[in-house]
């Protein structure tokens, strides 16, 4: 990340501001509080480093080029505002594991795309690709079709594929424990010309308030099987009586990643970057049944997930009371 003379803090939320271009905590985009934390935390361990190693490659950048001045980029207006700060306070604690994910989407965020536009490593040719385009398109007229309403938050949005629907269907959070991914997610809501609020936070931290829907694409399969129960708990805390939780999500098809990729091992995967970076993540590929009855055991009512065919998952349930 490029250092940051004000910004929120990406672990807590609260902002900080930076006395010169010399302080890790621009570099880390943490406030000092949680830079003291890192000893036992994954993610602020990580962030540390890679601060350390950022602040150090300007250091020894050659002189004539252009470093950091202090102070922020011109702001471009843009529909899309930030949400309050808010408290990360978390089911359980992180593990390296969620550090080594988050990371990972933070360094993807500008190819995390491809993946749904079938581009580059990811194309498998017009077959493959054409039921790949089919099925996405049914994921996105069975999202359109339910009856989301007032306030929604989005859980995980990674870059907001799914994000200017939302938006349009009432008033949207978007909510990711990395920065980068929220970048191309404003950038995509500002090209729709819709507003939504954007915030750095991780999709353990508990609620702050009752809205009326709650939506995560393609994360349930981030989350290990002891921790599901755990995380829709939390998601039914999030919603207020009435309230609905949608969820669009992957099944296993050896032509969903890209062709560099090796096959799943248990429930972790191993991805690899365009540059060659690899990083291994939590990927659960869950049946159906088991999500039914996971959502029942967390307090949920009339939880139906469904196939679309090959690759995704669709499935709502509700809280009446």
């Amino acid at each position: 990340m490029p250092f940051r003379a004000t910004f929120d803090c990406l672990w807590c939320g609260n902002p900080h501001a930076c006395r010169g271009t010399d302080d890790l905590e621009g570099w880390a985009q943490l406030c000092p509080a949680c830079i003291g934390k890192a000893g036992d935390n994954g993610f602020l361990r990580f962030r540390l480093h890679q601060a350390l190693t950022e602040r150090g490659a300007t250091a020894r950048a050659p002189t004539g080029g252009t470093a950091p001045t202090g102070g922020t980029a011109p702001a471009t207006p843009a529909p899309a505002t930030p949400a309050p700060a808010t408290p990360a306070v978390t089911v359980e604690p992180r593990t390296d594991r969620d550090a080594e994910m988050l990371a990972y989407y933070e360094a993807r965020a500008p190819e995390y795309d491809d993946w749904y536009l079938r581009r580059g490593r990811y194309a498998r040719g017009p077959i493959h690709d054409a039921a790949w385009n089919a099925e996405l398109d049914a994921a996105g007229r069975w999202l359109d079709g339910l009856p989301i309403r007032g306030e929604i938050v989005e859980l995980a949005a990674g870059t907001g594929w799914w994000s200017p629907l939302l938006a349009s269907k009432g008033e949207l959070s978007l909510y990711d424990g990395a920065a980068a991914p929220l970048d191309r997610a404003r950038e995509r809501l500002v090209a729709h010309g819709l507003r939504a609020h954007l915030h750095v936070r991780d999709a353990w931290t508990e609620p702050d308030r009752s809205v009326d829907a709650v939506f995560a694409g393609f994360w349930l399969s981030h989350v290990p099987r002891d921790r599901l129960e755990g995380f829709l708990g939390l998601v039914r805390r999030w919603l207020a009586p009435g309230g609905l939780f949608a969820f669009i999500d992957s099944r296993f098809d050896p032509q969903s990643s890209a062709v560099d990729h090796p096959p799943p091992a248990g429930d972790t995967s191993v991805r690899r970057l365009d540059d060659g970076r690899e990083f291994t993540v939590v990927k659960v590929y869950y049946e159906p049944a088991a999500l039914e009855a996971a959502l029942a055991r967390a307090g949920f009512e009339s939880a139906q997930v469904a196939s679309t065919g090959r690759f995704f998952l669709t499935g709502v349930a509700h809280v009446t009371r």
